[in-house]
């Protein structure tokens, strides 16, 4: 792999190498352009998959080498519900190896829908809520979907249905196959009228460009995928940078800093390396994807007399509006065996509700899922439907009536933008490498308790209808934090309300550019990873242009 010293000015750096930063960094690359990539995390099994554990003990309490999420006892966080409440320990975490989140997640790869692009002018406005249109409409981004796509390896089936965006190509390779749960959805679904679709998904099911179909081994999520069928970063965008001799990927960098000169233009990073040493590398340019909460914290980190407030921060937006994501669901006991561990962990959707209605009397939608959470050791630690013994013969025969007859709807639903929802800098609480540590505010819309409400009476009668008993479906409870993080950079076309263009560039710094979830306007149906990859896409291609025309803020 090409390496570069630090006192070498390189054309970009890249923070984050997961969904965003991977086709960033391989984008650039292969447009000759020199690349630095910072990654907190470490390799991974980078190159080596076959190596991942699957011990299911072992993924709960992982070693340093083999970690793949941030470690809360040394990147802790702090949550409140709101400004006026003390902050305590949180529990958010995120993907913080190279390749990022794209390596455990389950690999939901949803488009977001036409409207969703314009929905503040679809359904209005609503009170208390910075719910606006995005400044790129759904035509704009299509083809980008498709690239993302075909590139990154989806699964799954082109539908002409209403409520799944449509698409100008199939997918490169079929769906994967039906779990025992799907089949389950669509008899519940035949019962209640409603439309049961395969889930698109980052697992390849054949052959594909180099990588190995999936073998429904059953670790999937949160596991790293041994044969490579998980389309991340990791296997699909980086090794294709490396292969230019124009990208290096750093592991173990943390960036503390995003260094800018007196003219308020960007001239590097600063990060700490494995051994806690800072380095300043140099860059003409630099792109940050380090998901929507850590590139917040980073930007409000990277305070300067000329940006006192925080990077790019001259209209208090950073950080604000953060979408991390409500879900809720229901489980049962149907008669027969599902086994529903084995395969994928998402597998059928129902997409009758993912339009907001306003006979509903409130605004939101989402999709329910099908998905087998539970592996065998997690299952029997704490899988077991309450009330059932936990030692002894009792539990030993809960555990034959149980095990491999669990069913579970899990509903990805909408989450309104709000200004007061936010990452800032906890004043109290440090890092491992003495930085103020990240604090979460986050207390959901009215509209938002009232839409989880409908979905988990809607899991309900999903399950009843498919025969299950013993149905328990957890009340509502509003979010503390999660993977699915949006917001927090917006994108827009006014200066005051907004942090990047709609081509990513910051409005304060112009050879800055923030490409992650953190640019989402509006939050979706909750699977925002394809919609990432593809404005990552059409970010690295604006970029590429405006380089080679000699746009000196743009790296070139």
């Amino acid at each position: 792999m090409q390496t570069y010293t630090p006192n070498t000015e390189v054309d970009f750096i890249v923070i984050g190498s997961g969904a965003a930063g991977g086709i960033m960094a391989k984008e650039l690359s292969v447009a000759g352009f020199s690349v630095v990539v910072l990654e907190q995390g470490g390799w991974g099994k980078y190159g080596h998959e076959q190596d991942y554990t699957k011990d299911e003990l072992l993924n709960d309490n992982p070693a340093p080498e083999d970690r793949l999420m941030s470690d809360r006892s040394r990147q802790p966080n702090t949550f409140r519900r709101t400004d006026k409440d003390n902050a305590r320990p949180g529990s958010h975490g995120y993907g913080c190896v190279v390749g990022g989140g794209t390596v455990t997640y389950g690999g939901s790869s949803w488009r977001h829908l036409p409207y969703e692009f314009n929905e503040a002018s679809h359904v209005g406005t609503i009170a208390g809520t910075g719910l606006a249109d995005w400044p790129i409409s759904y035509d704009e981004i299509e083809p980008y979907y498709t690239k993302a796509e075909w590139e990154m390896g989806i699964s799954g089936q082109r539908l002409n249905t209403p409520f799944v965006a449509p698409m100008s190509k199939d997918y490169p390779v079929p769906p994967v196959p039906e779990k025992s749960s799907g089949a389950a959805f669509k008899i519940a679904a035949k019962k209640l009228g409603l439309t049961v679709v395969p889930g698109p998904l980052a697992i390849i099911t054949s052959g594909y460009m180099g990588r190995a179909a999936c073998t429904n081994c059953g670790s999937c999520s949160g596991y790293g995928c041994h044969v490579r069928a998980r389309s991340s970063s990791a296997v699909t965008m980086l090794p294709i940078a490396v292969a230019t001799g124009k990208c290096e990927i750093r592991p173990n960098s943390y960036v503390r800093e995003i260094t800018v000169d007196s003219r308020g233009r960007v001239t590097g990073a600063t990060y700490f390396d494995k051994d806690k040493r800072e380095v300043t590398q140099k860059a003409k340019a630099v792109v940050l994807s380090a998901n929507a909460s850590e590139s917040a914290r980073l930007l409000l980190l990277s305070k300067s007399n000329r940006f006192p407030n925080g990077l790019a921060n001259s209209s208090g937006v950073v950080g604000r509006y953060l979408m991390t994501g409500n879900g809720v669901g229901a489980s049962g006991l149907l008669e027969h065996r599902l086994n529903d561990y084995k395969g994928v962990v998402s597998g059928t959707g129902i997409v009758d509700y993912v339009p907001s209605d306003p006979a509903r009397g409130f605004y939101g939608g989402g999709r329910m899922t099908s998905r087998g959470f539970d592996d065998p050791i997690s299952y029997g630690l704490r899988g077991l439907m309450p009330g059932a013994p936990r030692w002894g013969a009792g539990y030993k025969q809960a555990l034959r009536e149980q095990a491999g007859h669990k069913i579970a709807v899990s509903c990805f639903i909408t989450q309104l933008p709000l200004e007061s929802n936010r990452v800032d800098l906890d004043p109290d609480v440090k890092d491992d490498w003495g930085l103020p540590a990240m604090r979460l505010t986050l207390q959901s819309h009215p509209d938002d308790m009232k839409n989880a409400e409908f979905f988990r009476q809607k899991s309900i009668e999903v399950l009843e209808a498919a025969g299950a008993k013993n149905i328990v479906a957890p009340p509502v409870r509003d979010s503390t934090g999660g993977a699915h993080n949006r917001g927090t950079c917006r994108m827009g076309n006014d200066p005051k309300t907004s942090v990047v263009d709609k081509f990513h560039r910051a409005h304060d710094v112009p050879n800055l550019f923030v490409v992650d979830g953190s640019n989402l306007v509006t939050g979706g149906r909750n699977h925002p990873t394809m919609t990432i990859q593809a404005l990552a896409f059409r970010a690295a291609e604006h970029l590429v242009r405006s380089a080679k025309k000699g746009d000196s803020s743009s790296g070139g």
